[in-house]
């Protein structure tokens, strides 16, 4: 073999070595090039991996708004309590991620070489509201970005899961009121009673339900799911407006309420799935969100259909949003932003994971998933501030 043969066959090689190496690179991508995206950098709350991955829609935001947008995982409380930059979370700069995890302390967002971010996407309106006040230096919180823009952009309601049974019986007692098919609890408070009073399910008339009457949460202590549902409690309680004098007289009260509640789960997927499986005998009633059912209907489409004429959606009247809030700090941040009111993002966001969109949840058609699901909801109260929420845990979490 010559030399222009071993050349040929070298160039021959780096080809093919070059062509399955561009496959692989657009494959990893979503089957994009990222030549002529710009690339944003957010900071991101639990509870919409999915949907944030979902390959829809990063094929919309690549061709149709070429954005290439990289969600960093991070604790909704960490982005306050140390440097919201990539090294914080093991990412960006090795070398300086090194000394972060090493116990370095020195490194702001304004530090020469860290790698900072372009939008923070926060599973909960208190943490949104939260971090655009100024960094409580007594507490030793972080530095923050000026927040230049954003909102609420995906939204789902608190509700209760049920059984058919269960909820015949609660419209007997005169808690749950049913209109257009949709079930709402309309006594709360009558509810909750129950509950404090210790009234089994046989005194309702579920002579085949063991126990006493109770709603089964994840721990408002430690996670976000629970402080939502305990803060809807506290805003029933306080007739929708908490102030510092019922705060004081409501929280001895939701403390019984809690100690009632008896072990909790720490997410809700776990929650759910054990409601699911265990039925009306294992998980009477249960605490999530509403976008858990339309998850799964689409996920696991087998499975929905074997429970769907039994499940029952009740949707607390009041009921409080937990809102998934988009916070921008640079024009990149906004590009995003703006594209997440795009319809197809949209539709996507509510028919495959059950986040709505708009002020009272958006124009959606709900007849499809097959359960009594309101088209609109405008029965809320506010999100507690996080001073408020706060107070509430720290309650809960102390001992006797």
């Amino acid at each position: 073999m010559n030399k222009k043969q071993i050349i040929g066959i070298i160039i021959f090689v780096v080809l093919v070595l070059s062509i399955i190496g561009i496959k692989a690179f657009t494959s990893k991508n979503g089957g994009e090039s990222l030549t002529g995206l710009t690339t944003i950098y957010v900071a991101t709350g639990g509870g919409k991996e999915d949907f944030l991955a979902d390959k829809d829609v990063l094929k919309i935001l690549r061709k149709k708004y070429k954005l290439n947008v990289v969600f960093d995982n991070w604790s909704n409380g960490k982005t306050v309590q140390i440097p919201l930059i990539r090294e914080s979370v093991g990412l960006g700069n090795d070398t300086i991620s090194s000394k972060i995890s090493g116990g370095d302390n020195s490194y702001t967002i304004h530090s020469d070489g860290v790698s900072t971010y372009d939008a923070l996407f926060t599973s909960d309106q208190r943490f949104y509201d939260y971090y655009k006040l100024w960094p409580d230096k007594e507490k030793n919180e972080a530095e923050r970005y000026n927040v230049k823009g954003g909102s609420l952009t995906l939204n789902t309601p608190i509700v209760i899961y049920s059984w058919g049974k269960i909820v015949d019986a609660l419209k007997n007692e005169g808690i749950v009121t049913e209109t257009d098919g949709v079930y709402y609890i309309s006594d709360m408070n009558k509810l909750m009673n129950y509950i404090l009073e210790g009234k089994k399910w046989s005194d309702i008339g579920l002579n085949e339900l063991y126990g006493k009457i109770n709603i089964a949460s994840t721990d408002p202590v430690t996670s976000s799911p629970g402080a939502t549902y305990y803060g809807l409690l506290l805003s029933t309680l306080s007739e929708g407006l908490v102030t510092d004098e019922n705060i004081n007289e409501n929280l001895p009260k939701l403390k019984q309420f809690y100690i009632k509640s008896g072990y909790m789960n720490n997410t809700p997927a776990d929650l759910f799935e054990r409601y699911l499986k265990t039925g009306m005998g294992g998980q009477p009633m249960i605490v999530d969100y509403e976008k858990s059912i339309i998850d799964f209907a689409n996920s696991n489409k087998e499975g929905f259909s074997q429970v769907k004429d039994d499940i029952r959606v009740l949707y607390p009247s009041p009921t409080i949003w937990n809102s998934h809030c988009y916070a921008y700090f640079t024009d990149k941040g906004k590009k995003l932003y703006d594209a997440f009111d795009d319809k197809e993002i949209q539709q996507i966001a509510w028919e495959k994971y059950g986040f709505r969109t708009g002020i009272t949840g958006g124009s959606y058609d709900v007849s499809s998933i097959g359960i009594g699901v309101p088209q609109t909801i405008t029965s809320t109260v506010s999100s507690l501030k996080m001073d408020t929420y706060n107070q509430l845990i720290d309650y809960l979490g102390k001992g006797e």
